[in-house]
């Protein structure tokens, strides 16, 4: 540590010499100069006339006389202790490295002081020496608290332990720093200080040793250390860098892995870590356990309930003697699993007061006798509700997707449910929805609902390549918030009047002319405003000229009947369209005159009503809706389609439950979908219109979301769908079909009135059919099996990685169906969800099979990469 000399300089002037009286802080003596002799047996009182400061260039000297203590007119010994008391409350600011008090004039008594200071200069810059610019930033980053702060001996320790650390904390463990100032006075004060770092190798750990074990396998145990691993030669993506933070962490999970067990006396004893003898880059670690016995439940009992008797409380605990005894796991029981806890008993029936203690009353060798006192408490009724936050969402829309309201009982579980129903209706950012329950002194509580709006409009502005359809640009917007009574209010236009909750989508797709749709949807979720009964009117147009999208070559039948011999579908190249636009001797002129006419044009109105239903649960809901629909077709036989105007009027009914937890990312729950499309079934009372579209059509989703850890989610996805028709001598309508593979994107006209499936791995829509024509399938299988791991889940880009495994087939009739012949793949992917845009996906899929009809010209129908917007592939 440097070392401050402050001197207290006495000056007596007299007409033959001068005499100067020096002092240093600290145990060190006054240092007597010249012919001045100082006697501490008897110091001379003086009375101070004046005081002035030198050396200050950046502080007031005014501020450091005051912060002496020092005052005119007050009388001070010398030597004592006022001088000295001066100079260390100056020194104690931390600001100052030296201090002077000088004697400038005496006469008599009288004494005039002068301090002399020697300011610190403050942290202006670092820069650093052995390390690369990326790790400059990070490390500036962490310190930048420290810049513009006074350079103390303090400031320079911390500065190195928080690079230390750093490092360390990265495995550099021999890390080596050296630190330098220098002072810049043309920069008024300012010091940049060098920092010179060496960071050495990584510390790797060579070996984990466990003594003192017996009932667990060291194996075992090092497995639980998540964040410290021993070097193995097939541990290529696992590090194996010692890092003592996390070392002490896995001490700790290493215990609460033994208390899962029953052992509750489990102790790490102590441990060491020393170096590798044959590496000076490795060291060893053994760890001393003690793991003492395990413990098991012997009797429960129960004190102080009275609303529920033992019995019940025991069914709900589901603890039975013998069981090995967990205190996590009881906790849990108790407090941590809702609808299933036994607080949730409590609480669900308005018992917010409830409390219980488990208490250990008896240890009998390895068994333990619990008992839990029980305080019910009153019943609380619900005083008011408070919703905060809610700048945009009109509070109706939240107070409706409430389940606590005024008067009733206090819920646990309807507070729990609130919380789901408000994350899954889109406005709010689901990670900041907290609900808040305030106790009152009369027994009532209200409950504060704390959420934060987040964007939930999206607009979509994409192009892409739709196959031999050719360069497709598309331009929507939905507004997933959107207000219609507010129209006619201009100042609630920004850019549209939004907060009641309605849906309100705008979509335009374009291939120049050859290729357009366009479509409005609206939608409001409570027709009426009292129940939860939705609405939906849907109204879209696509016209399309395929033929103008991609000139053939030659389009003339031959004698064979076999004409243009590349694929119009990406995958069933070597069909031809001999459909006879004339005989063989058709000219190029008229084939080119037929291509021009022909056209598939489609016009879909649907209305739509759907109610949430109460029973089996509130999961539950059921939505019917009516659409026709009215399609003009002409010179396409290619597809099966009948030629002319075609009318379909279906009745679609949808049954469906929900309960997952999260729409953006979910944890846990399940959702699935029934699904019934229904048209009159006119062949079977006598009527041969062919241009009347008749089929049933089935088709089921369901999905399940178990979270692993706190972070790592399994998803399990089955998907199935069935086109049949009424009559059995008449075939399947070619509308309404299947088609399988790709990202499941749909652009281009064939897939109008067509369902498209996505598989990855496989190249789009390859899985038409098995048939000669691209005509889809009737029946489909699919089922999907994900690992997904959230990276940020910050509401304005929720991103997330996945590991998939999948498989599914398209079938042409209902003779080749076969549920277990699937087409395989697998691979991984990510997910980004931002509220503008949607989810955006892409994935890398490794297909196991080989599609019938692919050579190996073109990879046998697959495709590593998928890529979707706007939609989940799951």
């Amino acid at each position: 540590m440097k070392k401050y000399t402050l001197l207290l300089s006495l000056l007596f002037i007299s007409f033959l010499s001068q005499a100067q009286i020096r002092g240093a802080m600290g145990q060190r003596a006054p240092i007597v100069e010249q012919r001045l002799e100082l006697n501490y047996a008897e110091p001379k009182e003086y009375e101070i006339m004046d005081i002035t400061t030198t050396g200050s260039r950046f502080y007031d000297g005014n501020s450091m006389i005051s912060l002496s203590g020092l005052r005119v007119g007050d009388k001070i010994k010398v030597p004592g202790d006022a001088v000295t008391s001066a100079i260390k409350k100056l020194m104690a600011q931390g600001i100052l490295e030296e201090v002077e008090v000088e004697a400038a004039k005496i006469e008599g008594d009288k004494i005039w002081l002068n301090i002399n200071i020697k300011e610190r200069p403050r942290l202006y810059k670092l820069e650093y020496i052995g390390i690369k610019k990326g790790e400059q930033e990070t490390l500036s980053d962490k310190i930048k608290t420290y810049k513009g702060k006074i350079v103390t001996e303090s400031v320079k320790k911390n500065i190195e332990l928080a690079i230390k650390k750093h490092y360390q904390d990265k495995g550099y463990l021999n890390v080596a720093i050296k630190l330098s100032e220098k002072t810049d006075t043309l920069r008024g004060n300012n010091a940049t200080m060098k920092v010179n770092i060496k960071k050495g190798e990584k510390v790797k750990i060579s070996e984990i040793k466990f003594v003192g074990i017996s009932e667990m396998k060291e194996s075992v145990l090092r497995r639980k250390l998540k964040g410290t691993k021993q070097k193995a030669f097939y541990k290529i993506f696992t590090s194996s860098k010692y890092v003592p933070k996390k070392f002490e962490e896995d001490k700790i999970k290493l215990i609460e892995f033994y208390n899962k067990k029953g052992y509750r006396d489990a102790l790490v004893l102590g441990d060491s870590v020393y170096k590798d003898p044959t590496n000076n880059n490795r060291v060893k670690i053994v760890l001393k356990l003690e793991e003492g016995k395990q413990y098991h439940y012997r009797n429960i009992y129960w004190e102080g309930n009275f609303i529920y008797p033992d019995s019940v409380l025991t069914e709900v605990l589901g603890v039975k003697k013998g069981d090995v005894y967990n205190v996590e796991d009881l906790d849990k029981r108790l407090n941590g699993k809702p609808g299933e806890d036994v607080s949730s008993a409590y609480m669900d029936n308005g018992y917010l007061f409830y409390q219980c203690e488990p208490v250990e009353t008896a240890v009998v060798g390895d068994s333990i006798d619990i008992t839990f006192r029980i305080n019910e408490g009153k019943q609380a009724t619900i005083n008011k509700v408070i919703v905060n936050g809610n700048t945009k969402t009109s509070d109706h829309v939240v107070m409706r997707e409430i389940r606590t309201l005024p008067g009733q009982k206090f819920n646990k579980s309807a507070i729990i449910r609130t919380v789901r129903e408000l994350s899954t209706i889109g406005y709010f950012n689901p990670e900041k929805i907290t609900p808040n329950p305030i106790p009152k002194a009369d027994g009532t509580v209200d409950i504060e609902y704390n959420v934060e709006e987040k964007p939930s409009d999206q607009i979509e502005l994409s192009g892409g390549w739709g196959g031999y359809i050719g360069f497709v640009g598309t331009l929507g917007v939905t507004f997933n918030n959107f207000s219609a009574r507010n129209i006619g209010n201009l100042n609630a236009w920004k850019p549209l009047p939004a907060g009641d909750g309605q849906k309100l989508s705008v979509r335009f797709q374009a291939n120049g002319s050859s290729f357009q749709n366009y479509s409005i949807s609206f939608t409001e979720p409570w027709l009426g405003g009292k129940k939860p009964n939705s609405f939906s009117i849907s109204l879209s147009r696509s016209i399309s000229y395929p033929y103008k999208i991609q000139q053939y070559n030659q389009l003339s039948a031959y004698n064979s009947g076999y004409g243009y011999g590349s694929s119009l579908y990406g995958g069933y190249g070597g069909y031809g369209y001999g459909y006879g636009l004339g005989t063989s001797t058709a000219t190029s002129d008229s084939a080119t005159a037929a291509q021009n006419e022909a056209h598939f044009n489609s016009t879909t109105l649907s209305f739509s009503l759907g109610k949430r239903l109460k029973k089996p649960d509130d999961y539950f809901s059921l939505s019917n809706s009516l659409s026709l629909q009215l399609i003009d077709v002409k010179n396409l036989p290619y597809y099966g389609y009948p030629e002319g105007n075609s009318v379909a009027v279906a009745f679609v009914t949808n049954f469906s439950r929900n309960s997952i937890d999260n729409p953006t990312f979910p944890r846990s729950g399940s959702s699935f979908s029934l699904t019934a499309s229904l048209t009159p079934p006119y062949s079977l009372f006598g009527g041969n219109n062919t241009n009347l579209i008749e089929y049933h059509k089935w088709m089921f989703d369901a999905s399940w979301f178990t979270p692993i850890t706190s972070k790592l989610v399994f998803h399990m996805r089955t998907h199935l769908g069935f086109l049949g028709s009424y009559n059995p001598d008449k075939d399947i309508t070619r509308f309404e079909r299947f088609d399988l593979g790709g990202s499941g994107m749909q652009t281009g006209f064939n897939v109008i009135s067509r369902d498209i499936i996505a598989l990855r791995g496989y190249k789009d829509r390859v899985f038409g059919s098995q048939g000669s024509l691209p005509s889809g399938g009737v029946a489909y299988n699919k089922f999907v099996m994900e690992v997904r791991y959230p990276v940020s889940l910050n509401p304005s880009a929720t991103i997330f990685l996945l590991g998939f495994a999948e498989g599914g087939n398209n079938f042409a009739n209902y003779t080749s169906y076969n549920p277990f012949k699937i087409y395989k793949s697998a691979g991984f992917g990510a997910r980004i969800f931002m509220p503008a845009f949607g989810m955006i996906g892409i994935d890398y899929g490794f297909a196991f099979d080989k599609v019938p009809g692919q050579t190996s010209s073109n990879n046998f129908g697959q495709q590593a990469f998928t890529f979707s917007i706007g939609q989940q592939i799951r």
